[in-house]
């Protein structure tokens, strides 16, 4: 059965019925599991706080919803029941369903477009702040102390995804929390939680070909080392500041001769720029006679004029050659699509990531997290499987218009399912319907 919006729901509410119930059998059980993890999920996906209330009034008005036609909720509970039933559940229960989807994309075909240099797959590692109050704690929090003297709570998650160069969407992979035993500084906590993730997940992807992109935070000898563990390759950012002995080296190459140098014009439009590379091979990560030895690229674009209009550099595990390296140097600056594509798109473009949807006391807070970023997932994927979504996309290029469009609809309509919501809209778009096959 090809994949499509209303199975990809079915099969989330297949996991979400196996979530862990910590009630007790003389507990009020009104409401599933199921349900309540569905109507949380309904929420995040149609970017709409008020959904529920407003199939609440529909069921009452109209004698049907589309919670439970296009969800699966057959029972709305309130807010608080929901955050309630929620919060003993840990997130890791809902990570399988994001690397199942990513499994079968992968297996369709359907992330060829993403394969980078040496026809391997990028995975752009990153840490980034989703919650933080001074007042309101669980004990996933970790805690910084302020200038103040006052103390921080804050949540921290590693949102992995998979980016490419000229790829405008990034495919969202498992998280991994930053906990409170990782330890007080934000980056050292965040490379160890990158490193459980590898632990967790590198062997996974391993078939894949992969090849991890990081900061400069990630251009650690035991990080790499642990991705080289991994059967994978690295492309991390190298700053001279951080790498003292390494550009020794590299400087010690450059009165040798042994750096090389490539200088290749390009224009846009009426505009000329000069991308300069630098690369040298095999040149040790840190000052320690077990350094790993790394091959290293630096890029400089120049206008017609010589101002230097950017610069970076990297180290990698790759083979640095004449031919490859303008496609290193490009998936190394795809890097920032972690933030551009992800981090940003979550925060500012209606997934309210940075929103306190309900802290909790033990889990509540990276669960909802969680299921955000599944929400993410399944819009991406949607829009590389399901011709009728994609169709609907192109009509309403704008994330921010298509979901107001969405909200509108679902929130005064009832629909018999998804492909009717999708028959609707492509009909008032004066969009023909497209050949599903």
């Amino acid at each position: 059965m090809p994949l499509s919006t209303a199975l990809l729901i079915q099969r989330i509410g297949a996991v979400f019925a196996g979530l862990p119930d910590t009630r007790g059998k003389s507990n009020n059980q009104r409401y599933a599991m199921e349900d309540a993890a569905l109507a949380a999920f309904s929420i995040f996906f149609t970017q709409s706080p008020s959904f529920l209330d407003s199939q609440v009034r529909m069921q009452k008005q109209q004698g049907k919803n589309n919670a439970l036609s296009l969800f699966g909720v057959h029972q709305i509970p309130s807010d608080n029941q929901i955050r309630n039933l929620l919060d003993p559940v840990p997130p890791d229960t809902l990570f399988g369903s994001m690397t199942t989807i990513g499994d079968e994309l992968y297996r369709g075909g359907y992330l060829n477009g993403f394969r980078s240099i040496n026809d391997s797959f990028l995975i752009a590692l990153d840490g980034t702040d989703f919650f933080s109050s001074e007042k309101i704690s669980c004990p996933c929090c970790t805690q910084s102390k302020l200038k103040n003297g006052k103390i921080l709570n804050r949540h921290i998650a590693v949102t992995p995804v998979l980016v490419c160069p000229g790829q405008k969407s990034v495919v969202a992979l498992p998280p991994q929390f930053v906990l409170p035993q990782d330890g007080h500084d934000k980056q050292d906590c965040e490379l160890a939680a990158s490193g459980r993730w590898l632990d967790q997940w590198g062997s996974h992807y391993a078939a894949w070909g992969i090849t991890y992109l990081g900061d400069d935070l990630y251009c650690h000898q035991s990080h790499c080392a642990r991705v080289l563990g991994q059967h994978a390759n690295f492309l991390f950012t190298c700053k001279p500041e951080s790498h003292a002995t390494l550009y020794e080296w590299v400087a010690d190459f450059a009165r040798n001769g042994e750096v090389t140098t490539i200088s290749i014009p390009r224009r846009i439009g009426k505009k000329s720029f000069t991308d300069t590379y630098r690369t040298a091979s095999q040149v040790p990560l840190r000052n320690s006679d077990d350094a790993l030895m790394v091959n290293w690229c630096e890029l400089v674009t120049t206008n017609a004029n010589g101002d230097v209009l950017f610069r970076n550099a990297w180290a990698t595990s790759h083979q640095i050659t004449a031919d490859n390296v303008a496609a290193l140097a490009a998936a190394g600056r795809a890097r920032w699509k972690i933030e551009n594509e992800n981090n940003n798109t979550l925060k500012t473009k209606g997934y309210h990531f940075e929103h306190n949807f309900g802290h909790g006391k033990k889990n509540l807070s990276n669960l909802f997290a969680t299921m955000i970023l599944l929400a993410f997932l399944l819009h991406t994927t949607l829009e590389l499987i399901d011709v009728s979504f994609r169709a609907v996309r192109d009509s309403l290029p704008s994330r921010r218009t298509f979901f107001e469009h969405l909200r509108a609809l679902i929130h005064y309509l009832p629909f018999d399912d998804w492909d009717h919501l999708m028959r609707f809209m492509l009909k008032h778009l004066d969009h023909d319907p497209p050949e599903t096959g």
